[in-house]
C-alpha cells in the first residue's frame, strides 16, 4: 500500500534512462538492469580490462591490481554521468551495491576504503565528492573503514577528455597523502580511464607507507 501510495504522489523514475518504474523502491528498469554492461570475471587482475591485455597499462602502475564490475559504456556510462554532472546521489547505492556483491573474494580484506580525491574547486562546485559517496555506501554493506587520507594539490584541470600523455603530465596530477595511511588501501573512484590518477593516489600512499594498493572503480573504459 505504501508503495502504490508513493508511486502516485511521486511517480519513481528509472536512474538510468528516467523512464517510469513499476514500482517504488526499485532503482533502475527492468530493460536498463539487463542492459548493464558487466564485464565478469575474465579480466586483469592488474588492469581491470578484458583479457588478453597485453601489453598490460598498468604493469608500471603503483597499484597492484585493479576491478570494476561495469564496462563505462551504456547503462552503467548513464549513471556515472547521473551521479557525477546531475547530483543524483542515489546512484551512490546502486553503485556500491553492484561493487559489493561481485567483488573478486579476497579483493577487500583487511582493507581500508580511500576515496580518490576531488579537486577542491570541483567539489565545492558540485556540493559533493562521488568518490567518498561511493565509499561511504560500501562501507555500509560491510566493507572496511573509510580514510580520507589524499587530497588534491595542483590546478584541477579535467581530465574529462584529455589524452593519455595529458593525464599523465607532470603538472596535471599532484596528490598527497596527510594524516596515517592505512597499511591496506583499497582506492574507490567512480571510472578507472587511463589509470593516471589511480596511480597518482597509489603513488602517494606507497610513499607515505602503505603496503598494498588496489583500485576499485565501478565502470572501467575499454580501449
Amino acid at each position: 500500500m505504501l508503495d502504490r501510495l508513493l508511486s502516485l504522489l511521486v511517480p519513481p523514475a528509472c536512474l538510468a534512462c528516467r523512464l517510469p518504474l513499476a514500482r517504488a523502491g526499485e532503482a533502475l528498469c527492468a530493460r536498463c538492469r539487463a542492459e548493464l554492461p558487466w564485464l565478469g570475471r575474465r579480466t586483469c587482475p592488474r588492469c581491470a580490462l578484458p583479457r588478453p591485455c597485453a601489453p598490460c597499462p598498468a604493469w608500471r602502475a603503483a597499484f597492484e591490481g585493479a576491478w570494476a564490475p561495469m564496462a563505462h559504456d551504456g547503462v552503467a556510462r548513464a549513471l556515472v554521468g547521473e551521479l557525477k554532472f546531475r547530483g543524483t546521489l542515489a546512484v551512490a547505492d546502486v553503485m556500491a551495491a553492484q561493487i559489493a556483491a561481485n567483488a573478486p573474494p579476497g579483493l577487500l580484506d583487511g582493507a581500508c576504503l580511500v576515496p580518490v580525491p576531488t579537486h577542491p574547486s570541483r567539489r565545492r562546485a558540485r556540493g559533493f565528492d562521488q568518490a567518498s559517496l561511493v565509499a561511504g555506501r560500501l562501507r555500509r554493506r560491510g566493507a572496511g573503514p573509510v580514510v580520507a587520507c589524499l587530497v588534491r594539490a595542483d590546478g584541477g584541470a579535467r581530465q574529462l577528455g584529455a589524452g593519455r600523455a595529458g593525464r599523465r603530465a607532470a603538472d596535471r596530477l599532484d596528490v598527497r597523502a596527510v594524516g596515517r595511511v592505512p597499511a591496506r588501501v583499497a582506492l574507490v573512484d567512480d571510472v578507472h580511464t587511463t589509470g593516471a590518477t589511480l596511480d597518482a593516489c597509489a603513488s602517494a600512499l606507497r610513499r607515505a607507507g602503505a603496503q598494498r594498493v588496489v583500485a576499485l572503480t565501478y565502470t572501467r573504459t575499454l580501449p
